[in-house]
């Protein structure tokens, strides 16, 4: 259905998004394992990783509940971090498409969707960019997430093969680059001060909002 409108992207385009949807795949087993672990049955990482399609606040989530957290504020916590929805919308207006297929491109939008198809040089390679990573990330994350639930339930122990730390890595290797901005080093620092000083005097979820509040953070 989608395919012929891939055929204007570039081999090294392709190859990238192969590589990208690999890694989310990836990413996907450690968050499956994760749940599992954490006493999740298996639906709960099926259901969300179909109909969330949202890794970073999945995680969040799933972790909140399994430490003693209130769900309302674990379903806050996930749905802060993916505010940044609302501006990803407004810049990918022109690729979801209409009506009914609309529907399926927002579900699909996600920050590698959005940074594939907004990287572009024309409309037709926008377009074709977005729907192609976001319906690989749409199909290998939820597989990801039962390959890993499958692989929680055999081993005794996840941190044996490194599962658990997979998510936490990918994320700092994502964020690193960004601290040579002194702004966004003094804000995230600020955050984490924040939620570490909370943490034994709050329930479990509520640091992770207050690290919010280093966003206020200016430098001096």
């Amino acid at each position: 259905m989608f395919s012929p409108g891939f055929s204007c992207l570039p081999a090294a385009t392709k190859k990238a998004i192969y590589l990208v949807c690999l890694a989310v795949g990836v990413v996907g087993a450690s968050y499956g394992s994760l749940a599992t672990a954490y006493g999740f049955p298996l639906w709960v990482p099926l259901f969300s990783t179909l109909f969330v399609l949202a890794g970073a606040s999945e995680f969040m989530f799933v972790a909140i509940i399994a430490s003693g957290g209130n769900p309302l504020a674990a379903a806050l916590a996930g749905l802060l971090v993916n505010a940044r929805h609302f501006p990803f919308g407004i810049a990918v207006r022109d690729l979801v498409g209409p009506r009914l297929k609309g529907l399926l491109g927002c579900h699909i939008m996600n920050d590698e969707s959005v940074v594939f198809g907004l990287s572009q040089s024309t409309v037709e390679q926008r377009r074709a960019a977005y729907w192609l990573c976001g319906l690989g990330v749409a199909i290998v994350w939820p597989i990801g997430a039962m390959l890993g639930s499958v692989v929680g339930k055999l081993l005794p122990n996840i941190e044996a093969i490194g599962l658990d730390a997979v998510f936490p890595a990918i994320l700092l290797a994502l964020v690193i680059p960004s601290f040579t901005s002194r702004t966004t080093l003094v804000r995230a620092a600020s955050g984490a001060v924040l939620s570490l000083i909370a943490t034994p005097f709050v329930a479990v979820g509520l640091p992770v909002l207050l690290s919010m509040a280093g966003l206020l953070t200016r430098k001096k």
